[in-house]
């Protein structure tokens, strides 16, 4: 299981580096959220915590960095034309990624890297790559969504908060194999008015962070004066403050389980297991039941034709079939269509398709 893993993991990162020219190592822990960007689905919350991250290895000694679990944080996704805080989002972390990628005193205990024009074909590449696949979204702000569904299926584990399809999920999966933080839905509300208040208190760790794109470490900071007004001085609409230290809790969580891969292993498998429920049969089926109020037909076929209308030769209401082959199935009659003898032919096989 893990094998196949790696080997995933091995052509994402055989995509970065040709990308960016940056070697990537597959032992490290692959840390995905890609998605639409947008305020509440909190990009700025990973990137944050990554900033965060940042500082710590920064602080470390090297002794203390081997105990570390390296990590590759990868980002994707795009921004509404109009969407401008959308679109400073994505400036954002790529100033971030350009620092931290090229310091040599972090190495390959961290790497950030945001993967340009997400699309299907980008997306077949990284989901299957994933460890943890994050969906974040401030509770009760996400409608369903179903990227989380597609990366446990790959054998990635969710860190995410309850909210969406999380909520699904962890029915199915179970707790104990998610990494599950944040404020639920009921108490939004209340939190909003004490932020706007400024009733909240800020965890000094993310003071830390703010003063660091304030001192200009990741580019000037009027380039990133919207972001930092957006989530000061009462404006943190989606409470990125409150969740923040529940939010590292969770990662160093993460990290100490990525340390024991047998259990990582298991938790992988029983992700994929879980999801059987999310297929697209078993949603139509009870969409049609529940709220369409339709019963399913059977489909007959590939050709189904009543008994007594059954002219050999002329099915078609012509001789163009020199030769019919009859099936019975299941009380109906199949059609096997032979062109191999078709004077119409002319061995043009896009009419004959």
């Amino acid at each position: 299981w893990m094998t196949i893993k790696k080997s995933n993991k091995q052509r994402l990162a055989d995509f970065i580096k040709n990308k960016f020219g940056i070697d990537v190592d597959t032992d490290a822990l692959f840390d995905v959220q890609v998605k639409r960007i947008h305020e509440y689905k909190r990009q700025l919350l990973n990137i944050f915590s990554v900033i965060y991250r940042y500082r710590v290895i920064k602080h470390m000694s090297e002794e203390e960095k081997k105990t570390l679990v390296p990590r590759v944080v990868i980002f994707g996704g795009k921004a509404a034309p109009g969407y401008l805080m959308a679109k400073k989002i994505i400036k954002f972390i790529n100033c971030v990624a350009d620092i931290v990628n090229y310091d040599p005193a972090v190495g390959n205990l961290l790497k950030v890297f945001f993967l340009p024009n997400y699309r299907v074909s980008l997306a077949e590449i990284i989901i299957p790559a994933s460890d943890i696949s994050q969906h974040i979204s401030t509770a009760g702000m996400e409608a369903s969504g179903t990227s989380n569904m597609k990366f446990c299926m790959n054998g990635g584990l969710i860190l995410g908060t309850y909210d969406g399809a999380n909520i699904e999920l962890e029915e199915e999966i179970g707790k104990e194999n998610m990494f599950i933080f944040g404020a639920l839905t009921a108490e939004i509300p209340e939190l909003r008015e004490k932020t706007q208040k400024e009733e909240i208190d800020i965890d000094p760790r993310f003071n830390q962070v703010i003063a660091m794109i304030q001192t200009g470490i990741f580019g000037q900071p009027d380039e990133h004066k919207e972001i930092i007004s957006s989530v000061t001085n009462g404006n943190d609409y989606y409470i990125l403050a409150y969740d923040f230290p529940a939010y590292l809790d969770a990662q160093f969580n993460v990290d100490e389980s990525y340390k024991n891969q047998d259990s990582w292993a298991k938790k992988s498998i029983l992700n994929t297991a879980g999801t059987g429920k999310f297929s697209s049969d078993r949603t139509i089926l009870q969409y049609a039941k529940e709220i369409w109020g339709i019963e399913p037909v059977r489909r007959p076929g590939p050709v189904a034709i009543p008994f007594e209308s059954l002219e050999k030769g002329k099915l078609l209401g012509s001789d163009v079939l020199s030769d019919t082959n009859i099936l019975i199935r299941k009380g109906s009659i199949s059609v096997e269509l032979d062109y191999s003898n078709n004077k119409n032919n002319n061995n043009n096989n896009n009419n004959n398709e």
